[in-house]
């Protein structure tokens, strides 16, 4: 994750990528992420951007928040839901394994088997937890236990699994192909390198439309327990 700093005007600059810019590490901006601090990092990412940065709030800055949000599960898994779809997350499978794919093989028709089950296992609580070589610790169970989605959530992944099954309709694609890979696919850049904000296919356009709505309406449930759990104040 590239992290700018702690306030909301920042926020453009607060992505994930698995291929951060040579300026970004030299300046300490580059986070690490793991399955230990998965969950943190999408909340960190769907805090900052479920909430739109207006003139009247681009000053404020972001705090430690209350310890009970780690306890609110739907919270969690909205931000996770949240973060797998959001236009901030660029991870891209372009020379990489991509560990970000929330479908199985079979939930989008996929024409090969994927290079990483990850997202998936942790979802559904399939990863064994990692000893910390301490004898006292016990492992956060959140983490390997299945994950429960809130309605709003679910009809996110719904609006995702038929973006995705689009995709992979076609012939010439890479299977293991991220959100921001489909994208490209059919946004397309333009002469300066950057991706176009449309596409010509209207299929996609109706399908990637669908997806941001939902997105919206899980972004406007996750904004009040951003300023219930002290993530920013009122």
């Amino acid at each position: 994750m590239i992290i700018v700093g702690p306030s909301m005007q920042s926020n453009n600059n607060t992505f994930f990528t698995n291929k951060p810019a040579d300026s970004y590490i030299k300046k300490g901006m580059v986070a690490n992420i793991e399955s230990g601090n998965l969950i943190e990092m999408s909340v960190y990412l769907a805090v900052r951007h479920s909430i739109e940065t207006t003139w009247m709030n681009n000053k404020d800055v972001l705090l430690s928040p209350k310890s009970e949000f780690t306890n609110d599960y739907y919270f969690i898994s909205d931000c996770l839901a949240y973060t797998l779809f959001c236009n901030f997350n660029n991870v891209t499978c372009d020379g990489s394994t991509n560990h970000w794919i929330p479908f199985t093989e079979q939930e989008i028709n996929a024409r090969a088997k994927f290079e990483s089950s990850f997202m998936t296992d942790f979802i559904n609580g399939k990863l064994k937890p990692v000893s910390s070589g301490n004898l006292f610790s016990e492992p956060n169970k959140q983490r390997y236990t299945p994950l429960v989605f809130s309605p709003k959530a679910t009809v996110v992944f719904d609006a995702g699994r038929d973006l995705w099954k689009y995709y992979h309709s076609f012939k010439a694609i890479n299977v293991n192909a991220s959100l921001y890979d489909i994208r490209e696919h059919f946004q397309g850049r333009n002469d300066k390198g950057k991706m176009n904000n449309k596409s010509e296919d209207q299929t996609y356009m109706q399908l990637i439309s669908n997806l941001r709505a939902c997105l919206k309406a899980l972004a406007e449930q996750i904004a009040p327990k951003v300023y219930e759990y002290g993530f920013l104040k009122e």
